[in-house]
């Protein structure tokens, strides 16, 4: 495996697998640019070194192939204005024109390609089946898909002379430009400083933590979070539970909990999850009281309740001054730090109180020495929406990748560049 520090990149072109599914608005403007100012350095790099770049990435999840609004020429002027270099476009990433464009690059020019998902030999999975398509007519069609797979990936490798994956929002998926097109350069493949820092920073969590370690988990299904649950209690010396999942453990306990989300078939799951936790001395934190609305809006009527004892028509949407105070004690007393999920309905003002209170306790502890990690999409949102990301040590730009390193599955993307 090649380091993008010492990579020779003199007259050669990089292609490098970017995560620039970023967010746009009805006029296709872009609205958060976090994951295109997070490729910068890696680009720059190259361009540094002598080298051209090639960028590929996906935009959305088009079904259907082209359509105007996943198309990655609205996001040319988001990219020009960060990295202050013209980026040339090939309107199809598969057509002569991108094979003819790559080919005339020359030292510090850069190329974008076409989003990726507008084939589906990207992502490898069989589009245009009728629903009542036969398993033999499945078959075929995955079977056909997986030979044009080949000389799709054939194609965007003869493009470069090199490959760099950037892209952690993307490394759980085994999608022909994170994983398979790694095979044709055996030599000249390597990590770009996102992809590198984010292993660092989670390998430093989750491997080698100064402790207390403390993660706070949210999130509104204990179902979806079980699996990390699980591996982060080998561990952790805390373990903070928030979010819908609260409500699943209190009504397991034998609690009421009016209308909040609660999944009545995770109740054993999450006994034994407690269970768990105590033969192996990790303590496990849940709301004590929880600020409840009687209807799903920020302008509901509200009353602080105990988490366990919610009355009927009512949810919990945020976590109670009580358990602010509780939760914030805890972290505070930490020296490694995990974030993943809300504590709340951040995204209407008045129930985001909770999820600022741990964010604004991170931030303290952080400051005070401890190393913080904040990962997963709304974790992400929540920071940034709080203006308190550059204060914090490190913020993942994966969502499920984040989530599946953490359950401690191994990522095709990473397993691909490493191998």
């Amino acid at each position: 495996m090649q380091s993008i520090e010492t990579y020779d990149f003199t007259g050669k072109r990089a292609i490098i697998r970017v995560d620039f599914n970023v967010p746009l608005n009805d006029k296709l403007e872009i609205t958060d640019d976090t994951r295109i100012r997070a490729a910068i350095p890696t680009i720059k790099k190259v361009l540094e070194k002598g080298g051209s770049v090639i960028l590929m990435s996906h935009l959305g999840r088009p079904k259907n192939g082209p359509e105007n609004k996943f198309s990655l020429k609205n996001i040319i002027p988001g990219i020009e204005a960060r990295l202050g270099v013209k980026v040339d476009f090939a309107p199809d990433c598969m057509g002569e024109e991108a094979a003819q464009k790559a080919a005339a690059l020359k030292p510090g020019e850069v190329l974008l390609l076409e989003n990726l998902r507008f084939y589906a030999e990207e992502e490898g999975k069989p589009r245009g089946l009728a629903a009542d398509a036969t398993d033999e007519e499945k078959a075929a069609a995955k079977k056909a898909l997986k030979a044009s797979q080949k000389d799709f990936v054939k194609r965007l490798a003869s493009y470069a002379d090199c490959y760099i994956n950037d892209a952690f929002g993307t490394a759980h998926r085994a999608h022909a430009s994170t994983a398979l097109i790694a095979e044709y350069f055996p030599n000249d493949k390597m990590f770009g400083y996102v992809m590198e820092g984010e292993l660092k920073a989670i390998d430093k969590v989750l491997d080698n933590p100064a402790r207390p370690f403390t993660a706070i988990l949210g999130g509104s299904k204990v179902s979806t979070k079980i699996s990390v649950i699980e591996n982060l209690m080998k561990r952790v010396d805390n373990l903070i539970l928030g979010g819908g999942m609260t409500y699943t453990f209190k009504a397991a306990l034998g609690g009421k909990v009016g209308t909040s989300i609660c999944e009545s078939d995770q109740f054993d799951t999450a006994l034994n999850v407690l269970k768990k936790a105590k033969e192996m001395n990790v303590n496990i934190y849940l709301a004590d009281d929880a600020v409840c609305g009687n209807e799903f809006k920020n302008d509901t009527a509200t009353q602080i309740c105990p988490a366990g004892d919610i009355p009927d028509g009512w949810e919990g949407l945020d976590i109670g001054p009580k358990t602010r105070e509780a939760f914030a004690k805890v972290i505070a007393e930490s020296k490694t730090i995990l974030w993943n999920g809300p504590v709340g309905v951040f995204e209407m003002d008045n129930f985001a109180v909770g999820s600022r209170a741990i964010a604004d306790a991170i931030v303290a502890a952080t400051e005070k020495g401890a190393f913080s990690l904040i990962g997963g999409g709304d974790s992400v949102a929540c920071i940034n929406k709080f203006g308190l990301a550059d204060k914090v040590s490190y913020v993942s730009t994966g969502g499920g990748a984040l989530l599946e390193y953490m359950e401690g599955i191994e990522l095709p993307g990473v397993a691909a560049i490493r191998k």
